[in-house]
């Protein structure tokens, strides 16, 4: 995976075989991505790369992540539960995630077009991290790691799979990450876990 945000626009995430070639989903949503880049900037955020994908933050959170697919780009919002949605335009990303944020394009013209609402949408998720506002937890809710977070929001095939878990394989993948004290090991875990979590599995389940 790329570790510099400018390597994504650039050659993509390096999360599949189709890194730095012209089939890249970056490459058929250059234009709009380039877009949504320079209006995080330009709202103040600060430009990071985590689990290959560009990612926004302000006051120490994590804000906002871009990415690319073949049918479409998104900006998504780390913090979902927090946000109000006056212009109707976050969507979820799947049946089984609880909360709408993200907003998901497919024309690379529509984040020039929709620049103000996408500024104060980024805004108001700004405004909740300098105040330390967080999301409500729901009792059933488990505690996840930030990687483990940070993947599931980078691939939405993920994270519905994910949430659509019982608690308890939940809890399985957090305790299977939890003694791993590299950031790098972390990751390569979540990679492994994978399959195992599309297949609707537990960490120890065969």
């Amino acid at each position: 995976m790329i570790t510099e945000a400018g390597d994504y626009f650039a050659s993509g995430c390096g999360r599949c075989a189709r890194f730095a070639t012209a089939d890249c989903s970056t490459r058929l949503w250059q234009g709009g991505l380039a877009e949504l880049r320079r209006i995080c900037l330009a709202a103040g955020l600060t430009e990071t790369a985590k689990w290959g994908h560009p990612v926004y933050m302000h006051a120490g959170r994590n804000i906002a992540i871009l990415g690319a697919f073949r049918a479409d780009f998104r900006l998504s919002f780390f913090d979902a539960a927090l946000m109000a949605d006056p212009a109707g335009i976050l969507r979820r990303d799947g049946p089984n995630t609880r909360h709408a944020g993200t907003i998901f394009f497919t024309d690379n013209a529509a984040p020039a077009a929709m620049e103000p609402v996408i500024a104060a949408y980024l805004g108001q998720a700004m405004g909740h991290a300098a105040a330390g506002r967080r999301p409500p937890k729901a009792d059933a809710d488990v505690d996840l790691p930030a990687d483990l977070v940070g993947a599931l929001d980078a691939d939405p095939a993920l994270a519905e799979a994910f949430h659509a878990l019982t608690p308890g394989r939940q809890r399985s993948y957090v305790i299977a990450l939890s003694d791993a004290k590299a950031a790098a090991t972390r990751a390569a875990r979540i990679e492994r876990f994978r399959p195992r979590i599309l297949a609707g599995k537990g960490a120890t389940e065969r």
